[in-house]
């Protein structure tokens, strides 16, 4: 498992004005987080018992978890698809997925109403293995564990790098090569686990029936979000990779384009099977039926399809950068429409829609994600060694 290729650390200082500023956002979100934990849930939140899932789960966990795929399907475009040309953009990728499944957890905990309770977990007999929510949180934390130790060469790596006698360096050396002889099997279970847990996202909105609007309800919700991940996976590590060529002032990824082909080929079969399903289902001339919901179904699918044809024709590293940013936020949006937009629990509730308090939480994760991102990569050999940035 060793890599044949050159890792860097990205240049500059880990103290600027944009690091400052994230720090703040950081600051505030979890600032609210305690206040939350000391005060409750209702006090700084607009969920009830009609709308129980808000924005830390529709975002944080539904689209959240699907934004961090990159390392799931760059991994599987290198190991299942023998795409080793584009090795040099996994580490990247899995720390990307590290933050975003880390930061999917810790919203469940900060959404759960008795969260003093959650040592239950860890405890067997309190198990329910019938319930699909239990399987999500068993292969989120499963995949967490899979994340930190997929990415653990990058850090021995530079722990080797210290004075020769150190204690940390001895224990780096003795480290990495066990590590390496048994790296093949994490990345094996880092393939396996977003598989099962991705299709139970999808899972547990087929169990909701009429309550969820027909253009989004179909027993095929599990395929949905397993593609949707993988094609969010290919687009978060493209918009990654331009944001941080400009964010570090590095030369772009020439391996991006090559990943860039690979998109359409994910989009088409989404599309296949979603239009399909609502054909089989007698549910396409809904799509054409004036309403609010036929209006988010063609932004949504609009916002998919036009990258989608993007991406078959001649790319710059600019056009590929918001090409991927399009197409990161429509596949979000499907998610998000499943878990908020397109689900009503009955006319007794009042729509959802996210407190302030509730989108700056939103914002202190996403913030502490792109600001461990920019540590992690001025620390750590991260970022690939480019010398190419064209197509």
């Amino acid at each position: 498992m060793s890599s044949e290729h050159t890792y860097v650390k990205a240049p500059g200082k880990l103290i600027t004005p944009t690091t400052v500023i994230l720090a703040l956002i950081v600051a505030t979100g979890f600032s609210i987080i305690g206040y939350r934990l000391v005060f409750g849930l209702g006090v700084i939140s607009n969920l009830s018992d009609g709308y129980p899932w808000g924005v830390w789960l529709a975002y944080d966990v539904a689209a959240g978890s699907a934004f961090a795929c990159g390392g799931y399907s760059v991994a599987i475009l290198c190991y299942i698809f023998n795409g080793w040309k584009y090795h040099p953009m996994i580490r990247s990728a899995l720390v990307t997925s590290f933050f975003g499944y880390a930061l999917a957890g810790l919203s469940v905990m900060v959404d759960i109403g008795r969260y003093w309770n959650a040592y239950g977990f860890m405890m067997p007999s309190r198990w329910q293995t019938n319930s699909v929510l239990f399987e999500v949180a068993v292969c989120i934390m499963g995949y967490t564990v899979v994340l930190l130790i997929e990415f653990m060469p990058s850090a021995l790596e530079t722990l080797r790098e210290l004075k020769p006698n150190s204690f940390i360096k001895k224990l780096a050396d003795f480290t990495a090569p066990k590590l390496d002889k048994v790296l093949m099997f994490f990345v094996v279970l880092g393939m396996t686990l977003p598989t099962m847990h991705q299709s139970s996202l999808g899972t547990l909105f087929v169990i909701t029936g009429q309550q969820l609007h027909p253009l989004w309800q179909t027993n095929l919700l599990p395929l949905l979000f397993v593609s949707n991940a993988i094609l969010l996976g290919f687009a978060v590590t493209l918009f990654e990779s331009g944001l941080s060529a400009a964010g570090f002032k590095r030369p772009f990824e020439a391996e991006a384009f090559g990943v860039a082909k690979v998109v359409p080929i994910v989009g088409f079969f989404w599309l296949a099977v979603r239009f399909g399903d609502l054909i089989y289902r007698g549910h396409i001339l809904t799509a054409f039926t004036p309403s609010f919901h036929m209006v988010i179904f063609w932004i949504e699918t609009l916002l998919i399809t036009a990258p989608i044809f993007i991406f078959l024709g001649k790319l710059n590293p600019r056009k590929l950068f918001y090409t991927a940013l399009l197409l990161t936020l429509g596949g979000g949006m499907y998610r998000i429409d499943v878990y908020l937009v397109g689900f009503n629990p009955g006319d007794n509730w009042y729509a959802y829609f996210p407190s302030i308090p509730e989108a700056l939480i939103t914002f202190g994760f996403i913030a502490l994600e792109v600001l461990a991102y920019i540590v992690l990569a001025r620390l750590l050999r991260l970022l690939p060694a480019v010398h190419t940035a064209h197509n």
